[in-house]
């Protein structure tokens, strides 16, 4: 893949199946947001493909949680409105039910959805970024970052209710993090990434004790420095 004549990202290949969490991690400019863009059609490769049971990945309706949890919202609107936005847009069936259900996993209170995004929590903003990716029910979701923009109680919680919610939509996630120790907590395998190619792909616990490469060996090395693994064992 191609930006100008600039390589970004080059023999990747990567496998996700629903239900499952696969983990990006790597430094800034590894090409993380990058492969983003592509799964999001908002890039085109300049070779291979991306697909989804052999289909093309629109088929997945892949939703986005962005790492700037009001960036999602028009500041103007309710939240309400906000989120009910793809619903219009995609013109699908929809039930005040699923709604209700969907805010009650991510302990969200209906009435704030009432608000508007300069009304509440950035935590409660980055709820409803996550009930806004998942209100049309895609079957892949992307997470930037989605703990980033919050403090550490916070984000503990919101992880838990993203694997919440993960097991009863059997949704497949795939999350773009520098946290080596939520990607360990939370994922199936961990995809390493380095100068835009795969350096690693390991199972997460596999990844957690024992990395194959030098380049990984660092990274997990820094998060447990930083005790950022303590959750992850």
């Amino acid at each position: 893949m191609k930006r100008g004549s600039h390589v970004t990202l080059e023999d990747i290949s990567l496998s996700l199946n629903e239900g499952e969490t696969l983990a990006v991690v790597g430094e800034s400019g590894a090409g993380k947001s990058t492969l983003i863009a592509a799964i999001l059609n908002l890039l085109k490769p300049s070779a291979g493909e991306i697909t989804w049971h052999d289909k093309p990945i629109r088929a997945a309706r892949p939703a986005l949680v962005m790492q700037e949890p009001r960036a999602a919202f028009n500041p103007a609107l309710s939240l309400r409105r906000s989120v009910m936005e793809p619903v219009v847009a995609q013109g699908i069936a929809f039930t005040e039910g699923r709604l209700e259900r969907l805010c009650a996993g991510l302990e969200l209170p209906l009435d704030l959805l009432e608000r508007r995004p300069d009304q509440v929590s950035i935590g409660q903003a980055q709820r409803a970024g996550i009930l806004r990716a998942l209100i049309v029910a895609p079957r892949l979701v992307l997470f930037d970052e989605p703990l980033s923009a919050l403090d550490a109680v916070a984000q503990k919680h919101t992880a838990q209710l993203i694997s919440g919610l993960q097991s009863e939509e059997e949704f497949a996630a795939l999350i773009v993090t520098h946290d080596i120790g939520y990607a360990i907590a939370h994922a199936d395998q961990v995809v390493v990434l380095k100068a835009g190619r795969v350096e690693e792909t390991a199972n997460a616990k596999t990844f957690a004790l024992n990395p194959r490469s030098p380049y990984s060996r660092a990274l997990r090395d820094a998060a447990i420095s930083l005790g950022a693994l303590e959750d992850a064992a």
